[in-house]
């Protein structure tokens, strides 16, 4: 866990590190190098140090975000058993790419269990050519995070999709349409509720998309209409 702050309402603790090397991605450097940013702490240490930024700044909300928390998984667990007794945080957002959690059912089941936690899975693509071209990770990977997503629904969990869908820039409308459908066939009511993104240009981003050779054109121009009104 590098550092906690708050945003916008919801007291924030950034993990380090990650499985995924998303060419679009905002997060900092520590997400590539995470022995050189932040320092470590126990699970208990790391939610202490939440739910004091929750006290701090008078927010009932907290999350994990920037990396990929999921990478260890016994120390999240430990976390979260931390954040479920504290008094401080009515709900905790766990944000993550559902790699893990697609290849360990338990680990979704897991998480499930905590009556505070709401996960949040990020998609990167719509097809395992356009995941690889995106996230550097081998086609085969593709399917993990749909897996998370039935595991999570089968276990009962709260839970939400995003993904980087609504930026015509890194998703063409074949690949959105895809997208859709691979959502639709785990359940019809996912499209409708789900969270669209786009690329901001944060300077990390910018140095990855230019490394990974992507060529788009600041600033955005449009966005696609919502998924769910263009596919009946």
């Amino acid at each position: 866990m590098a550092t906690w702050r708050a945003h916008g309402g919801i007291a924030t603790g950034y993990a380090v590190g990650c499985c995924l090397r998303c060419v679009f991605c905002w997060v900092s450097w520590s997400r590539d190098f995470p022995e050189k940013y932040g320092s470590f702490h126990s699970p208990e240490r790391a939610a202490r140090r939440i739910e004091a930024a929750a006290r701090k700044y008078g927010v009932r909300k907290a999350r994990i975000s920037g990396c990929e928390p999921t990478l260890c998984p016994e120390h999240l667990l430990e976390l979260l058993k931390h954040v479920e007794k504290s008094s401080a945080i009515r709900l905790f957002i766990l944000e993550t790419n559902g790699i893990l959690m697609g290849a360990d059912r338990s680990l979704a089941e897991e998480v499930a269990a905590f009556s505070k936690v709401h996960v949040r899975v990020s998609l990167k693509a719509g097809t395992p050519e356009d995941f690889t071209r995106k996230t550097g990770a081998i086609p085969e990977a593709f399917e993990l995070p749909f897996k998370a997503i039935r595991n999570l629904m089968e276990a009962g969990a709260s839970f939400h999709v995003a993904a980087m869908s609504a930026d015509p820039r890194l998703m063409s409308p074949e690949e959105r349409l895809e997208l859709y459908r691979r959502l639709a066939g785990i359940s019809p009511e996912l499209p409708k509720v789900l969270e669209e993104e786009v690329c901001d240009p944060y300077d990390t981003a910018l140095a990855r998309l230019k490394l990974a050779g992507f060529k788009i054109e600041w600033p955005l121009k449009q966005v696609y209409p919502p998924i769910s009104k263009i596919v009946g």
